[in-house]
């Protein structure tokens, strides 16, 4: 595996010195002991129009492999660059879902192309599974999988599989049905090697099988199969017929693409198919711009407060000096809590029933946190800003009033975070569009009304 970007370099060159000399032996053979991984991101780093050439020189199973960790537009350019007897080839050598998930990236007139070429088989699958909704688990599954009948015996078993097991994405885990292909129980191949060739499927499997429907959202599964620890998971119809599975790479796959859309929400931007670099600078414009806009024209609530108070600042102007730092702390306050719900609500560690036990323990944590703050921040006013800085502005009232507001800003801001994600959860949004802007906005309009109020009754302004 290349571990290093220096490594990486070395690689680049020498496969640009061996291009340029026509040495295609010797690139071949550099290629053969690297993981395809690493081979698609030398493709990738690489002269684009050194590409088609370089992959040509890969074994076919290892082509196939290499094909699906390219980025679609370079999978794109090489279908557009493939005979038709090589796109086959690579087609014969996919596995369904991967093969399934090229199809969805691809323009129509590529997909076209590849369903032409497509055994029936595959074609049939790639199209059943296109049906499934985008965010379901019958969108990512492989409808190749082994399973086994009740009725055969061990030795029976290990046939099949040496049968059918090679044209198969996964082996280790196996499924029984009955003739109707409802799901019976599953079992391991280590509970075959350890079983007597003459026992009985349905003596060793397991009948109790956690699976999921078609229909259910694909991140659920996701994290089904890291709860337990899984490397598959049946996928059954409405009818509780097993269809296809779901493995654990494609779990992972998806993990990470509703990690960073919930980091894209968090961030107030609309989520983006494509990686950072790839995506067009309009692309980038237009998924940024909606929530610059609410919230720009939601801080005009902030502007009113500020209008409304105008006297009582005039009358006090050293207020004016610390109402960044009360929006910070709030809004910095929120985002912990609304971070940590958020994480807690995608792991089902929480859900909308648990409110008032989440509220009670934000509580407690935000009285110890802006005890600790407001109690720091009022020995620094009078020992930097009034001492230090001789600001005689920053009397001990002052002090009150700014401290007093940090501690219920924080308390306020804190509960505010931790309740919004699990009322967007409740009535059905998604909780990540609650975090960091959303809250810091509806913090800073709050901490000056508290901060205002604050100083009207104890500074009489």
């Amino acid at each position: 595996m290349i571990d290093y970007q220096e490594e990486l370099e070395q690689y680049k060159e020498r496969i640009d010195e061996l291009a340029t000399q026509k040495r295609y032996a010797e690139l071949r053979d550099l290629f053969l002991p690297m993981e395809p991984a690493d081979i698609a991101l030398l493709l990738e780093e690489g002269k684009q129009e050194q590409m088609p050439l370089l992959y040509r020189l890969l074994p076919k199973a290892t082509a196939a492999e290499v094909f699906v960790e390219l980025e679609p537009e370079s999978q794109e350019m090489l279908i557009n660059g493939f005979s038709n007897t090589e796109l086959t080839e690579v087609l014969d050598e996919l596995y369904l879902d991967d093969a399934v998930d090229i199809v969805e990236e691809m323009p129509a007139s590529v997909v076209i192309r590849i369903l032409d070429k497509a055994t029936p088989e595959m074609r049939k699958s790639i199209n059943e599974i296109l049906k499934y909704p985008e965010d379901s688990a019958g969108s990512i599954m492989n409808m190749e999988f082994l399973s086994l009948k009740k009725d055969m015996t061990v030795a029976d078993a290990f046939k099949r599989i040496r049968r059918i097991g090679g044209e198969l994405e996964t082996i280790n885990i196996l499924y029984v049905t009955d003739p109707t292909r409802h799901l019976l129980g599953v079992l391991s191949v280590r509970d075959l090697l350890l079983a007597d060739e003459d026992d009985l499927i349905e003596e060793i499997m397991d009948p109790d099988v956690v699976w999921a429907k078609t229909t259910d959202d694909k991140e659920d599964v996701a994290q089904a199969l890291s709860k337990y620890d899984f490397l598959a998971m049946p996928i059954v119809d409405l009818e509780k017929r097993l269809v296809g599975i779901v493995t654990v790479d494609d779990a992972m796959d998806v993990i990470e693409e509703e990690t960073t859309e919930d980091f894209e929400k968090m961030a107030a931007m609309l989520p983006s198919d494509k990686p950072y670099l790839r995506a067009g600078v309009f692309a980038t414009w237009k998924a940024r711009l909606p929530w610059l806009m609410v919230l720009m024209l939601s801080a005009t609530f902030t502007g009113m407060i500020l209008n409304h108070y105008e006297n009582a600042l005039a009358a006090c102007l050293v207020l004016n000096a610390y109402i960044p730092m009360l929006s910070g702390t709030g809004g910095n306050s929120g985002t912990q809590a609304s971070v940590a719900v958020i994480r807690a609500l995608s792991l089902d560690e929480v859900d909308f029933s648990d409110v008032f036990r989440v509220l009670w323990k934000e509580l407690r944590v935000s009285l110890l946190c802006g005890v600790c703050l407001a109690g720091a921040n009022f020995v620094k006013m009078l020992l930097v800003d009034r001492l230090l800085l001789g600001n005689d502005a920053v009397t001990p009232m002052v002090c009150l009033v700014v401290c007093l507001t940090v501690l219920f800003v924080v308390i306020f801001a804190k509960c505010v975070g931790c309740s919004l994600p699990l009322l967007a959860e409740k009535i059905g949004l998604d909780p990540a569009v609650m975090a960091s802007p959303f809250i810091s906005t509806i913090v800073d309009a709050t901490s000056l009304l508290i901060y205002f109020s604050f100083a009207s009754a104890l500074l009489g302004i």
